[in-house]
């Protein structure tokens, strides 16, 4: 990644020098979408670039507001908090396709229908925007990113005012996410998770471009409304720049799943649970174990809601059978002479997750189905927890 970033450091270095040329008639503006991939979490999404080309001026680089840097201290803290930075980079549009090639990923290119004076305000503020001083930026999943940051561009320097025709149906933030993790369930189970309410909210067609495949296919159907109020389309030409590899393993599916993860867990703990009931004992460990790890993600469920920055995070209605006070409740387990305390615990815990099972279908968020075991196991040991502590076990 150091090496990756030195080489766009010293392409980037080329940029100023081109940059104060006038761009030709000859010049052209162009989308770079990347179609979505399984290689890794963040190409899951798909991503879109700007190219530049002159011919006549030798010029043909891509401006990517994509490039993040693995290696910066703190990264996975920063990431989790929201104060991840990326930022605008230009380079050689070999060195771009390349890239996408090697990965099997397709490559759409869509030439804007810009008059030689909207190529050049384009490119003049895709030159200041690259300056070492104004190239950084917060990025943000759903409202500023390697997708929506092209669209703003182009609708502030075009002359005139981008219509947009033939909205898509309409879709929430989280159909969106899901639709693109629909291959990866344990991620779609993570998002889930953190995400709350807010990404339940349908997204506005101008919204939906956060995804670079509506952006695609949104400026594929606009039309630029001229200042005299005639229209002409937004884009001029398409053409596919790379095909997508096939993969023989692709069609292959998972079958360790979350949810059936989540059924292994909470059989175990029953037929557990069951032994207790039976042999009239109680087996500490399996509560300390079980409030441990929902204590640890209450914790995480907790920084997102109310330390990150992140959208869409809060209100989360997980947090209600995920949170920080089971690692309390661990030491209260733990402990024997604390046994009234536990039951107290047990017995508002189980209240709380019989309230939650029984207006699943009712809380104004969407709740992953693999939820549903591990709310059943908490509920299950709280429910025993009030049991053993009524009947003096």
């Amino acid at each position: 990644m150091k090496k990756y970033l030195l080489l766009l450091f010293l392409l980037l270095l080329l940029v100023p020098a081109k940059a104060q040329i006038k761009l030709s008639d000859e010049a052209q503006i162009s989308i770079l979408t990347a179609a979505p991939s399984d290689e890794a979490v963040f190409t899951l999404y798909g991503h879109t670039a700007v190219r530049v080309k002159d011919s006549l001026h030798k010029i043909d680089l891509v401006f990517n507001y994509g490039i993040f840097d693995f290696s910066k201290p703190n990264f996975i803290y920063r990431f989790t908090k929201g104060e991840t930075d990326y930022k605008l980079a230009a380079y050689n549009f070999q060195h771009y396709i390349i890239e996408y090639q090697m990965r099997g990923s397709e490559v759409t290119e869509q030439v804007l229908n810009f008059t030689p004076d909207e190529i050049n305000k384009i490119w003049n503020a895709l030159y200041i925007n690259v300056q070492p001083e104004n190239c950084v930026y917060r990025y943000n999943f759903f409202f500023d990113n390697c997708a929506t940051r092209p669209v703003a561009i182009v609708e502030e320097q075009v002359d005139g005012k981008i219509k947009y025709n033939d909205p898509p149906e309409p879709q929430t933030f989280r159909d969106l996410i899901n639709y693109c993790t629909r291959n990866n369930s344990w991620l779609t189970f993570g998002c889930d998770l953190a995400l709350g309410s807010p990404t339940d909210r349908v997204a506005t067609p101008h919204e939906m471009m956060f995804l670079p495949v509506y952006l695609k296919e949104e400026f594929d159907k606009a039309t630029i409304v001229n200042p005299d109020g005639t229209e002409r389309k937004l884009v001029k030409s398409t053409t596919r720049l790379a095909e997508e590899l096939t993969d023989d393993d692709q069609g292959e599916k998972e079958w360790f799943t979350p949810m059936l993860c989540s059924m292994i867990i909470f059989l175990l703990v029953s037929l557990i649970t069951y032994m207790e009931w039976k042999k009239k004992t109680y087996f500490r460990l399996v509560d300390c174990i079980l409030f441990l790890l929902a204590g640890v993600a209450g914790t995480v469920l907790f920084f997102l809601c109310f330390i990150s920055t992140h959208p869409c995070i809060w209100p989360n209605w997980s947090i209600v059978w995920l949170q920080p006070f089971d690692l309390v409740a661990v030491i209260l387990f733990a402990v024997k002479k604390y046994g009234k305390a536990a039951y107290y615990y047990h017995f508002i815990n189980f209240a709380a997750l019989t309230l939650l099972l029984a207006g699943w279908y009712f809380i104004p968020q969407h709740l992953n189905i693999a939820f549903i075991p591990l709310v059943a196991t908490l509920w299950l040991r709280s429910g025993f927890g009030v049991y053993r502590g009524r009947m003096h076990i």
